[in-house]
C-alpha cells in the first residue's frame, strides 16, 4: 500500500488528502481481517504544496513537480514488485498513475496493459488540454503520446502498449482525446455501452483486450462512479456506474486473476460527505481483491 499525496495535477484542491481518507475508512483492516491479505503500508510519497510551487507551463501545470513525484513513486512500486508484492497505490489525483505504470514497466518491462475505469479518457496532451491539468494527460503520457515534455531520465516510455488499453465507464471526452483514441487500438466502453451490454461483458472484454503484456494494471478513478454514490471527487460527471455496477466490475477483475497492480485515485475528502467516497474506495478495492457476498 503506497500513498501518493498529490493534487498538483488537478484543478481543485484537497485530493492530496485522499490516501489518508482511504486509510481512515479502514482499508488495511478490510484487507487483512476480512480477506486475509498481508498488507505492508509504505507510507506516502509526498508532493510539494501549491503555495510553494511554481506553476510552470500553463499548458501542463506543475509538470516538473509531478514528474518528480511519479519518479519517486515508481521506485517504490518497482521495489514492491521485486519482493513479490502487488502494488496498491492510493491517490491523490490521477497523475499518480504515471508513477504506477512507470514503476511496473521498470520491474516487468515496457509493453504492459491497463484497464482504465474512469469518467474521462485522460489522453489529452499539453497541446489539446483545455485546462492544462496533468491528471487529464496521464494515460497519454504512459503511452508515450503526450510529447517530449513528459520524458524523464530512466523512464521506459511508452510503459503501456497502445494495443492493450481498455477504458470503461467513459462519458466525458475532449475533442483531442476522441482523435487520439481513434488513432490507437484501444477498447473504449462508454456508459452507453455499459447501458446496452451490461458492465460484466464490458469488463470481460476489457480484460481480454488488455491482458497478455508484460503486466496488467487496473486504474480506478472514483469519478467513474455516479456522484450519487461518490460525491467526493474533483470532476464529477452525472450518469456514471451505480454502486452495484462498480462492485460487479471489480468482482469480474478479481475473478480473472489477471491484475498485477492497482491504483485508486481522486478521492477528495474536502468535497465528500462523511467520507462516503473514501469508504466506497475501500469497498471497491476489497471487491477487486476477492471480497464476495457469499
Amino acid at each position: 500500500m503506497i500513498g501518493g499525496t498529490l493534487d498538483l495535477g488537478a484543478g481543485r484542491r484537497g485530493v492530496d488528502m485522499g490516501p489518508s481518507a482511504i486509510r481512515y475508512a479502514g482499508l488495511e483492516h478490510q484487507l487483512t481481517e476480512k480477506l486475509g491479505v498481508k498488507v505492508t503500508d509504505t507510507g506516502n510519497v509526498i508532493s510539494p504544496v501549491v503555495e510553494t510551487t511554481e506553476i510552470g507551463d500553463e499548458h501542463a501545470r506543475y509538470l516538473d513537480q509531478i514528474l518528480d513525484l511519479c519518479d519517486r513513486l515508481s521506485e517504490v512500486v518497482a521495489t514492491a514488485v521485486g519482493r513479490g508484492a502487488m502494488p496498491l497505490v492510493l491517490g491523490g489525483d490521477h497523475s499518480v498513475a504515471l508513477g504506477s505504470l512507470v514503476g511496473m514497466a521498470r520491474a516487468r518491462g515496457a509493453g504492459g496493459g491497463v484497464i482504465w475505469v474512469d469518467a474521462h479518457g485522460d489522453v489529452n496532451t499539453p497541446q489539446t488540454s483545455p485546462s492544462g491539468n496533468v491528471h487529464g494527460m496521464v494515460l497519454a503520457a504512459a503511452l508515450g503520446l503526450a510529447g517530449d515534455e513528459f520524458a524523464h531520465a530512466g523512464w521506459p516510455l511508452p510503459a503501456v502498449d497502445a494495443g492493450k488499453v481498455a477504458l470503461v465507464g467513459v462519458r466525458s471526452l475532449d475533442e483531442g482525446e476522441r482523435e487520439l483514441l481513434q488513432r490507437i487500438d484501444a477498447k473504449v466502453f462508454t456508459m452507453s455501452d455499459v447501458d446496452r451490454m451490461g458492465v460484466e461483458p464490458c469488463m470481460r472484454e476489457a480484460l481480454a483486450h488488455a491482458a497478455g503484456g508484460s503486466f496488467l494494471h487496473l486504474s480506478l478513478d472514483l469519478d467513474a462512479v455516479d456522484p450519487e454514490y461518490a460525491p467526493g471527487v474533483g470532476t464529477p460527471v452525472r450518469g456514471g456506474l451505480s454502486y452495484r455496477e462498480a462492485h460487479l466490475a471489480m468482482e469480474v477483475v478479481a475473478e480473472s486473476g489477471l491484475i498485477d497492480s492497482m491504483d485508486v485515485v481522486e478521492v477528495n475528502p474536502i468535497l465528500d460527505r462523511e467520507n462516503a467516497t473514501g469508504q466506497l474506495a475501500v469497498e471497491l478495492v476489497a471487491s477487486a481483491l476477492g471480497a464476495r457476498i457469499l
